[in-house]
């Protein structure tokens, strides 16, 4: 079954639950890519680089520790971050408030948090979810894990991977690169052994199964699309699947890529990824025949992430 087919068919069974958490990106603001161009710069366009500094709307702030793989809560109001003692921390947008939701124990590297938010389903008996998901490399395998956003000092557990019915069983190590989207609490990722991008379900029931060959995935807010990287040609392009049809499309995004495309991350309202280059940070910006021509938005260089 299709990942559309299996989202369809919760979201049957699961009428008149909650809409989409995540908010629409509203007006943007202008900056200067060159002397002689001006482009637009989607509202919310974050990028940390591993340093104490985040640029947010092309303005530097401190966070007043170091902050690596920056991730947004859906309204924008919470930033989730591994800091400088690889400890899993939650804070105000600021930086401000931190919390430490999760201490690493030692001896693992953790990378790459992700929300988990939806709405409680009543209906269903289902209860409303504010978790992050992530990725932590222990002894050697990298699983994914998952904690209580409101944590403090919480201990991670393992989130559970089952396939499909009839697909056979899917990879429990060397997954990694985990991204939610949309209100029902699917998450894509990567596995570095397979070389393939998954998908979990996980609302009336956990399941799933790979997608396509890539890395580095990202839902989108209406969970019909995934951006993910592929190698071609010796550069690394964005392309995209297309849950929306009857047969799921690949089409590659950024064809005349002359260097590498990596960390794409899409807007609150889906129009727009963001994504990270070696001369810094670019979007395309969806048209009425696919995807425009990738624009430069910032010269800073590191994962761009949104803030609803």
């Amino acid at each position: 079954m299709s990942a559309r087919n299996r989202r369809n068919t919760a979201a049957v069974t699961t009428a008149g639950a909650a809409a989409a958490l995540l908010t629409l990106c509203g007006t943007a603001a202008t900056a200067t890519a060159a002397p002689s161009h001006t482009v637009t710069v989607p509202r919310g366009l974050t990028i940390s680089d591993g340093t104490r500094h985040v640029l947010v709307n092309g303005k530097s702030i401190d966070f007043g520790t170091v902050v690596r793989d920056l991730a947004w809560n859906p309204s924008g109001s919470k930033a989730a971050f591994v800091d400088g003692h690889g400890d899993l921390v939650v804070s105000n947008p600021d930086g401000s408030h931190r919390v430490t939701v999760a201490a690493n124990p030692g001896g693992q590297t953790w990378s790459h948090p992700t929300w988990q938010v939806t709405a409680a389903d009543r209906a269903n008996q289902i209860p409303a979810k504010n978790n992050l998901i992530f990725s932590a490399k222990i002894h050697g395998h990298t699983v994914l894990e998952g904690v209580k956003a409101t944590s403090n000092h919480g201990k991670p557990a393992r989130i559970s991977l089952n396939g499909d019915p009839g697909d056979g069983n899917v990879p429990q190590t060397d997954n990694t690169w985990p991204n939610v989207g949309g209100s029902y609490g699917s998450a894509v990722y990567e596995n570095t052994h397979t070389g393939e991008v998954y998908i979990r379900d996980d609302y009336l029931r956990q399941q799933g199964g790979a997608l396509t060959k890539g890395s580095e995935p990202a839902l989108s807010p209406d969970n019909e699309e995934v951006v993910f990287v592929r190698s071609v040609h010796g550069h690394d392009h964005l392309f995209v699947e297309d849950f929306g049809g009857s047969t799921q499309v690949v089409k590659d995004v950024t064809p005349n890529a002359t260097a590498d495309y990596t960390e794409p991350t899409w807007s609150p309202n889906g129009k727009t990824i963001a994504f990270r280059a070696p001369t810094g940070t670019y979007t395309i910006t969806k048209t009425a025949h696919g995807f425009g021509k990738p624009v430069k938005v910032s010269k800073h260089t590191g994962l761009p992430a949104y803030r609803g």
